[in-house]
């Protein structure tokens, strides 16, 4: 059945990889249906909390700690019901759009391959791997440099070749803020336009003392 034609369309949230030096896009995983609820848990880096100088109570280190949480929804109900328009889906069941989300933690086999040579070769010191970077993006005005710190697939109905085809996913991140990259790193703009985003939102929200009973601060 097709949707009312007047309906807007709902953009979808989702996950982007790009290179961190050049911005090349890699990868795009859209989140089949958007979560219900998204939650952020924001940890302060102020000074006091280190047991500082009470006169630096007000000072900040840098940008909160902020993690994200959602749970999404991957489901191939629909699409098996029309087998030759989804030949992936009919072979290998939400395999593939598994296998995107849990590449996001995994290096590649060919970093492992070549760690792995240079190993057998007596290379001193193996340069850990390095990952493209995430973007989590929610809506035009929240696109977030991510780190991927929590991922979890339950997996809950399956075809007659045990392919997976509905499963629920637990994702957690950590937003990358200017203390976790280099300076002039990709991250680093990124935070910076999320950063200045909130600061606009926030100026727009301004209240009034008389909507909390004075006219006045003491």
């Amino acid at each position: 059945m097709s949707s009312f034609p007047g309906s807007p369309r709902i953009l979808k949230g989702g996950i982007v990889l790009i290179d961190p030096d050049s911005s090349a896009l890699l990868r795009v995983i859209a989140l089949q249906y958007n979560p219900d609820a998204i939650t952020r848990t924001l940890q302060v880096q102020s000074i006091s909390a280190d047991g500082g100088d009470r006169s630096e109570v007000l000072r900040l280190k840098g940008p909160p700690v902020e993690s994200i949480k959602l749970e999404a929804e991957i489901d191939a109900t629909d699409q098996l019901e029309f087998p030759d328009q989804n030949s992936t889906t009919t072979q290998s069941g939400i395999f593939s759009q598994l296998a995107a989300l849990e590449t996001l933690i995994y290096p590649t086999s060919s970093q492992l391959s070549l760690n792995d040579t240079l190993a057998q070769i007596g290379t001193l010191e193996i340069i850990p791997m390095e990952t493209p970077l995430a973007l989590f993006v929610w809506s035009r005005s929240r696109i977030l440099p991510v780190r991927v710190t929590e991922l979890s697939i339950t997996e809950e109905a399956f075809d007659t070749s045990l392919n997976p085809i509905r499963a629920k996913v637990s994702l957690g991140m950590r937003v990358l803020s200017v203390n976790d990259v280099p300076t002039g790193h990709k991250a680093e703009g990124l935070f910076m336009s999320y950063l200045q985003q909130k600061e606009r939102l926030a100026g727009m929200a301004a209240g009034q003392l008389s909507a909390l009973g004075l006219t006045g601060v003491p």
